[in-house]
């Protein structure tokens, strides 16, 4: 953890706007806090309505078996969280106690369910898609917002175990896609800069996992498939991801059937909003009492 990770870390459990859960990277929410992601959810969704997405709504966990069928954990295995519960008999239960009571491993009766903690926002809705049919002509457009869980346990305030994920999903051709994707970059710098945040956009990779994880980021970069919107937040140096525009290619398209109707495979791209993030760069630049922040951002957020 760096000087400055720590300071803002503490800063923010201090004046109560997170609160310490006793885990590194899993936090409580002040009603301040949840008041700014819930005003920035709202100007997100002034800035997308003219596209007129279909909203959809999914809880926090997903079908394993869809889970593995998306190649996830071939990726990135070290980020997946399971489900695991109970299964055992009335013996085994006692055992259980006794290990908890004795400070020992109790986790050795749990077997995993058929539920999968959410890694993104969009990995639930390409089988939902999927299961439609052919995509119409003019392909399809969603509004997602999800919690999202990734193990990368960190003190970084900005590195969340646990965080909501905003996202737009394009399903189509590669021309809708791309085209979504490029009007998305554009216009998510142009929100965040009316936020008064300083912004930089570079090309990005995801964190593959192993050796060959190495050549998929070279690839991913070299074709500018990722772009990330980046703002510093605990370091100047390194600033954190608060939105990322990604193209898939026909990835889910191919793993999940998707068809345009010309029967061609379809292409996927998405915008994600990182919302804990965005939050957290907006209380870093404009200080921790919302009340003194500059007067154009509250106007967009609160209308004052």
């Amino acid at each position: 953890m760096t000087t400055s990770q720590a300071a803002f870390l503490k800063q923010l459990l201090e004046h109560g706007i997170l609160i310490d859960m006793g885990v590194d990277g899993l936090y409580g929410r002040s009603g301040v806090f949840e008041d700014v992601v819930e005003r920035f959810s709202i100007l997100v969704a002034g800035f997308g309505r003219d596209d007129k997405a279909e909203v959809i709504r999914f809880p926090p966990g997903m079908s394993r078996g869809q889970f593995e069928s998306s190649g996830y954990m071939k990726s990135f295995p070290q980020l997946a969280g399971t489900v695991h519960s109970f299964s055992g008999n009335d013996h085994q239960h006692a055992d259980l106690i006794a290990n908890i009571e004795a400070g020992k491993d109790w986790t050795d009766g749990q077997k995993a369910t058929d539920v999968v903690l959410t890694p993104a926002a969009c990995y639930p809705l390409y089988p939902v898609i999927a299961k439609r049919g052919i995509l119409p002509q003019q392909g399809g457009l969603f509004d997602l917002h999800s919690y999202c869980f990734r193990h990368e346990p960190s003190i970084d305030p900005a590195r969340m175990q646990m965080f909501r994920m905003r996202e737009y999903v394009r399903i189509g051709t590669p021309e809708q896609v791309l085209d979504f994707r490029q009007s998305w970059l554009e216009r998510g710098e142009q929100l965040m800069r009316s936020l008064g945040v300083p912004v930089v956009l570079d090309v990005a990779n995801d964190p593959f996992f192993g050796r060959a994880g190495k050549l998929l980021s070279n690839n991913q970069r070299d074709q500018k498939l990722k772009f990330e919107l980046l703002i510093p937040i605990t370091s100047e140096e390194n600033p954190t991801a608060c939105l990322s525009f990604n193209y898939h290619q026909d990835h889910f398209g191919t793993k999940w059937g998707l068809c345009t109707c010309a029967d061609t495979v379809a292409h996927t791209a998405c915008v994600g909003f990182g919302m804990e993030r965005v939050a957290l760069a907006l209380f870093k630049h404009h200080g921790l009492d919302v009340t003194t922040w500059p007067r154009p951002v509250r106007k967009l957020l609160w209308g004052d």
